[in-house]
């Protein structure tokens, strides 16, 4: 769809909020709203359907969002969701997003933050579990015994990530399971730290 300018935006967020409201605004309703003249108003009407916002049912009060704008927008609201990470043995993060979470203003998440989907029970103790899903906030360090997610030869695992002074230290967190301490070189390449866990969502 074509980008829209600052005012065509405001223009149409104001009939959006409307309609969310269940109270279709009129012409005259979003000029007054603005401060313009109707004229203006039908011609930021006119191009907000060519560009596919917006349709007109006819009518006084016949403005509605276009079926386009609502797939889009149902496609790209919340946090990404990017393949799966491991909490045990590493599987593959593939690089394609399998979906969206809204999380609301849950974790303080950053405008970049993703979701990696978990598997695995190494996490338990910390209240991550399988099938859980992690909201990532990426970065390329992290503070000493956070936890995080490391990418080892592409493949991804959450654990409780320790720097040390020459390697790097993954512990997991399930005292019954008996998981061990994996311990990486520093300087061995195959190992990267992608982000830090802001949070975790379990779907009941």
């Amino acid at each position: 769809m074509e980008a829209l300018t600052e005012k065509q935006q405001k223009v149409l967020s104001f009939i959006e909020k409307r309609l969310g409201e269940n109270n279709p605004p009129s012409q005259r309703e979003i000029a007054r709203h603005f401060g313009l003249a109707r004229n203006a108003i039908r011609q930021f009407a006119s191009y907000l359907k060519k560009k596919g916002y917006l349709i007109d049912l006819g009518g006084h009060r016949g403005l509605r969002l276009s079926e386009e704008y609502l797939y889009r927008k149902k496609e790209t609201e919340g946090i990404p969701i990017v393949g799966r990470v491991a909490a045990g043995e590493p599987i593959l993060a593939e690089e394609n997003i399998e979906g969206y979470v809204d999380p609301g203003e849950l974790f303080g998440q950053s405008k970049d933050s993703f979701i990696l989907r978990v598997s695995g029970d190494s996490m338990v103790d910390e209240g991550i579990m399988d099938g859980d899903f992690v909201v990532v906030e990426p970065a390329s360090t992290i503070e000493n015994g956070k936890i995080g997610v490391v990418l080892l030869d592409d493949e991804a695992t959450v654990k409780r990530i320790y720097i040390q002074r020459n390697r790097i230290a993954l512990k997991s967190a399930n005292r019954a399971a008996g998981y061990r301490t994996r311990y990486i070189k520093g300087t061995d390449r195959s190992i990267r730290i992608i982000g830090k866990v802001t949070g975790c969502l379990r779907t009941i």
